[in-house]
């Protein structure tokens, strides 16, 4: 399941918690917690809903951000430009 890492990490220092101990008391381990909150790996669900249930959140808080319709497709928000061939390619 996508998680927003850097999101993950804000909360947790936010809530006062260190890396060892809040990844000891959501039952995962620490250098997982720390590659999750990197962007370098993606939780599994029931990893995920421990981490928010231990920053007092929903799983919807902790993942990415995406508009549109609700049809699966993932339309992530992204600049002006993101869609072209190449960078500042413009018609």
């Amino acid at each position: 399941m996508k998680a927003d890492g850097p999101r993950i990490r804000h909360q947790r220092e936010s809530s006062g918690y260190g890396l060892r101990r809040f990844a000891k008391e959501a039952g995962i381990s620490a250098s997982h917690l720390s590659r999750i909150e990197r962007g370098e790996t993606d939780p599994q669900p029931e990893a995920l809903a421990r981490i928010a249930t231990h920053l007092g959140c929903t799983i919807g808080d902790l993942t990415p951000a995406t508009i549109g319709d609700d049809s699966g497709n993932d339309h992530r928000r992204t600049g002006p430009d993101d869609d072209e061939g190449s960078r500042g390619a413009h018609p």
